[in-house]
């Protein structure tokens, strides 16, 4: 597996970018280059450790989606050299995780789908029968199968903590008739997903996507349906009524919980055994998704 890679970078370029909690993005005026590290966060903070092998993992699981489905996509190419890159930049190190992708005007409200009733949902549930102002049957349990997928939206952070919303204050920030269309489109694309992905074993419980506009049309942006934007669950193992296992950095939170962290301070590094456990489920979740070796 190549070295872990915690800050992309193009030679001596000028090229503009804006760094996520894992992306990098690069700006070529109509397309942009999306280059997925492996950083890992956790409570909110970016963590000094990175998991190998993860930035392939989430590039390769996005474009997995993009090819399937039915959707429109911002996805060009996964051929970094089709762009004007600055001289001496290091074509080798940006392989296997990077997409040329289209620019959008992207719409600054994450659209999150939930399926089951699991994280910040379950916790508002417990305290008002709700999740993000949508009222929910009495008497289910953690990780219950909801009656019907709810669409919850959250405002976006470029540092920091997303907000969950009501659909009311969507409407309000970018107009109902666009949230109307945005919630519909949400729904339908988490529909196709969830349902290839139970025929791999897979669950989908919720998961978080971005969508851009190019002259008025809906566009699937950013990441799709990886285990950094969704909760994916083992189907041979769920049980509701408590959390479930996972496919993603449940390693890396249980011991961040575990190690006296104040998560109000610098997190520690994380130890290799650790690492060594989640790049494992990072790439489990993209061979049962896929069905291809990673």
């Amino acid at each position: 597996m190549n070295p872990v890679v915690l800050q992309s970078e193009l030679g001596d370029s000028s090229v503009p970018v804006r760094h996520g909690k894992v992306r990098d993005v690069y700006d070529f005026g109509d397309r942009l280059l999306f280059v997925a590290t492996d950083r890992i966060s956790a409570f909110d903070y970016v963590l000094p450790t990175g998991i190998p092998g993860k930035g392939e993992v989430l590039t390769r699981i996005s474009q997995f989606w993009f090819d399937r489905l039915d959707v429109p996509n911002h996805f060009l190419s996964t051929d970094v050299s089709s762009l004007p890159l600055p001289d001496r930049t290091n074509l080798a190190a940006l392989q296997g995780r990077s997409m040329v992708v289209r620019r959008t005007d992207v719409v600054p409200v994450e659209c999150v789908v939930r399926g089951y009733l699991s994280g910040s949902g379950w916790a508002e549930y417990q305290k008002s029968g709700t999740v993000c102002g949508v009222q929910l049957p009495d008497g289910l349990k953690e990780s219950s199968k909801l009656p019907e997928p709810i669409f919850t939206p959250a405002t976006k952070a470029e540092e920091g903590h997303d907000e969950n919303i009501s659909f009311e204050r969507m409407s309000e920030l970018i107009g109902h008739d666009l949230s109307q269309r945005l919630r519909e489109l949400s729904l339908k694309v988490y529909q196709q997903g969830v349902e290839y992905a139970r025929s791999r074993g897979i669950i989908v419980a919720d998961t978080k996507f971005e969508f851009g506009q190019i002259d008025g049309e809906l566009i699937l942006i950013d990441e799709v349906m990886t285990p950094d934007s969704s909760r994916f669950w083992p189907q041979d193992q769920y049980r509701e009524g408590g959390s479930q296992l996972s496919f993603d950095k449940q390693f890396v939170r249980d011991w961040l919980l575990s190690s006296g962290w104040d998560r109000n301070s610098a997190p520690p590094s994380l130890p290799d055994d650790v690492v060594a456990r989640t790049a494992e489920k990072y790439i489990e979740a993209f061979e049962k998704l896929t069905g291809t070796k990673f």
